[in-house]
């Protein structure tokens, strides 16, 4: 079942919360910025990015990553990569740990 444009925007929101709220209690040191619906994560260690971004016109979310781009559709009651199959919580643990060189998981739900 396809979500709302409402269902869409609220679930972005959560989702971006949730993120900024799991970076503030993890063990990395990965900063964050976010602008309107763009977050953008640092990895400290070695300054690169993983740029999280709404894609309104596709009801997507799209994540960009060192491995590549990911488009993930709302499929309530979270992000479904489009691709791989993966939910955003794997997807994010993945990219990131590809990134940091070590595990990285920010115990999102």
């Amino acid at each position: 079942m396809t979500a709302s444009q409402a269902d869409f925007e609220a679930a972005i929101e959560r989702t971006l919360i949730e993120i900024e709220d799991a970076l503030d209690s993890c063990e990395w040191d990965i900063d964050y910025e976010r602008a309107d619906a763009v977050l953008t994560l640092t990895l400290e260690d070695n300054g690169s990015q993983v740029i999280l971004s709404r894609q309104t016109a596709n009801r997507e979310l799209w994540v960009a990553a060192r491995s590549g781009g990911y488009h993930l559709a709302f499929e309530p009651p979270g992000w479904k990569c489009t691709t791989t199959g993966e939910d955003l919580p794997t997807l994010l643990d993945r990219v990131l740990t590809e990134q940091q060189g070590e595990p990285v998981t920010l115990n999102l739900s």
